[in-house]
């Protein structure tokens, strides 16, 4: 499918460097975002390049800690150590496959707060002995998330580990304000007082502050909380005030100049999320949405479905009534695939609700 408008092309497979940057200009000058899926394995990581490359979509591929822990094993009784393996592992799987599926993708780390900085020192030092062997860093950006201390706290941590990322072409992303609900241990499930809580709803002054001193330094994208949640909650329960969005565009605008929606900005919780209120937020820049809960429900339904179907398989080696051997219903490959379609599934959805389907940038270099 040819690309929808005109625009700098970027190689397939991983981005980094001034690709990375092309690529994050064309979701903002096309107003349109990319999903930022986070993984687990290789089959959650094969099922989101697979429904990339069928969307004719770029991608974003993210890891938390805990998923970083669990992909290194969680045999490893190091967790910290089988935290920095488990990411390194799965941005090099990340960098291995992607090109094959002829579509750009973001390497990235989800959530780091305070207690995790060592887990991102530790995957930039990765990146840094990857640049010097290939010119490339592991990762595309990583997330630092000290938004639940003082701001001033959160950008002296953000500048000190943005001026460390520039030089290897990686970006920053940071958070202001609070995401509600729990993410692998940060945070804490909503409370009944979600709507009444400030912290969850951001000051456009804490961005104009924040860009004014951090996108001097390189790259960096700003998850602004408007009440959103991590997680799905029932209605009524979270309010969204996407406006907080284009209060803070138009603040930025007017100080800093950059035309309109100069930020590049980040919807947190996107699983469970109102279609109009996710298009309301793309026409205030937002460029990423990060889905998590909503993969992680298909996988299971399609697991859970096929394990139904096939009951006996998960009972007996055999079949009771005819004694056949049932090995190819019960091979992980067969159940694991069946996850692996549901999610592509709900990824279809997801590249057309944000609009990055046929809007690959990807396209091979001579």
């Amino acid at each position: 499918m040819p690309r929808s408008f005109s625009t700098t092309a970027v190689p397939p497979g991983v981005v980094t460097g001034r690709d990375y940057r092309t690529l994050l200009a064309a979701c903002q000058h096309g107003r349109y975002a990319l999903p930022a899926v986070n993984v687990t394995n290789t089959n959650t990581i094969n099922a989101v390049l697979e429904a990339a490359a069928r969307n004719h979509s770029d991608v974003i591929i993210q890891i938390s800690h805990g998923g970083a822990r669990f992909f290194g094993g969680n045999g490893l009784q190091d967790f910290h150590r089988a935290r920095v393996l488990g990411a390194v592992s799965m941005a090099r799987h990340v960098h291995l496959m992607a090109k094959e599926y002829g579509i750009a993708v973001i390497v990235h780390t989800d959530h780091a707060n305070r207690p995790l900085i060592p887990w991102l020192n530790a995957l930039v030092a990765f990146s840094e002995v990857n640049y010097a062997q290939t010119g490339r860093p592991l990762f595309s950006s990583h997330m630092l998330d000290l938004s639940a201390e003082p701001l001033e706290n959160n950008l002296d941590e953000a500048d000190a580990m943005l001026r460390r990322l520039t030089p290897l072409g990686m970006g920053l992303e940071i958070e202001l304000g609070i995401t509600g609900g729990e993410e692998d241990g940060i945070g804490a499930e909503l409370g009944e007082d979600h709507t009444a809580n400030p912290s969850f709803y951001t000051q456009p002054i804490e961005v104009l502050t924040a860009w004014k001193r951090l996108s001097p330094l390189g790259t960096v994208t700003i998850a602004a909380s408007f009440g959103n949640v991590h997680g799905v909650y029932k209605p009524g329960n979270v309010t969204l005030r996407p406006e907080i969005l284009k209060n803070s565009q138009e603040l930025v605008s007017s100080q800093c100049g950059g035309g309109p929606n100069p930020l590049p900005l980040v919807f947190h919780g996107g699983s469970g999320s109102d279609p109009a209120i996710i298009h309301e937020a793309l026409s205030y820049g937002v460029i990423k949405v990060n889905l998590d809960t909503d993969i992680q429900f298909a996988f299971a339904r399609g697991v859970g479905a096929y394990v139904q179907h096939h009951d006996t398989a998960f009972q007996h080696q055999l079949c009771p009534q005819t004694g056949r051997p049932l090995k190819k219903q019960y091979d992980p490959r067969t159940w694991l695939r069946a996850g692996e379609e549901h999610c592509i599934e709900r990824l279809n959805d997801a590249f057309t609700i944000l609009g990055s389907r046929g809007k690959s940038l990807a396209s091979p270099r001579p």
